[in-house]
């Protein structure tokens, strides 16, 4: 089991490419990744219920799938645990990765959820990424631009993304606020985004007027 530590920052597109510009100049040109998920759950949502999600991800090299506990979120800083292993295709592994949850109320989540589970969305988009050092700390910044999409009732409704997520690798977690203060210092627009793409991906699927015509 992993923690992820995490602050995610909200954005205009039209900022991306003066935030892109503002990494490069200081640690050289950001990598970019395409990265597609497929979002898993019950129909009933009985993960999401358990306060908890299910992914699996096509990246340029494998597949994984990650399990992870939504956790909580303030300010856009989150706390999750998170399991993710790699997976020889585009298809779940359960039994690995019920062997690697080592926490008790999401591991019988998982498993009473199993049988069941079914696509439930995805999120498609660009990343780059960028390592930086910050007081002796290592962090993973993620600048990411695309979409998210829900099939529901014969109708694709659609989410952007645009945001800046700061992952702590190693180190002290005020590391991640003393470069969101640079960061906001440089674009004050930045906002705190305290929703998961996966959370966000849920409430695409609410039947509302909202999402209709999001």
């Amino acid at each position: 089991m992993g923690i992820e530590r995490e602050l995610k920052l909200a954005l205009a597109p039209s900022q991306h490419d003066d935030v892109a510009r503002f990494f490069d100049e200081r640690t050289g040109a950001g990598k970019p990744i395409e990265l597609a998920n497929v979002y898993f759950d019950t129909p009933d949502c009985a993960l999401a219920k358990a306060k908890s999600a299910l992914r699996l991800r096509r990246t340029p090299e494998q597949w994984l799938q990650t399990y992870k506990t939504l956790g909580k979120s303030v300010a856009g800083l989150s706390n999750r645990q998170e399991w993710e292993l790699p997976v020889e295709g585009e298809a779940l592994e359960f039994e690995a990765l019920l062997d690697a949850c080592d926490d008790a109320a999401a591991h019988e989540a998982l498993e009473r959820a199993a049988p069941d589970v079914i696509a439930l969305f995805k999120t498609d988009f660009r990343r780059l990424v960028w390592d930086i050092e910050r007081e002796g700390s290592q962090i993973e910044v993620a600048l990411d631009l695309g979409e998210i999409t829900a099939d529901v009732d014969g109708e694709t409704r659609r989410a952007e993304i645009s945001e800046l997520e700061l992952e702590l690798k190693s180190g002290e977690e005020s590391a991640l606020s003393m470069l969101a203060a640079e960061l906001r210092g440089a674009f004050p627009e930045l906002v705190p985004e305290d929703l998961s793409k996966a959370q966000r991906g849920y409430l695409l699927r609410e039947p509302s007027e909202k999402n209709r015509n999001a």
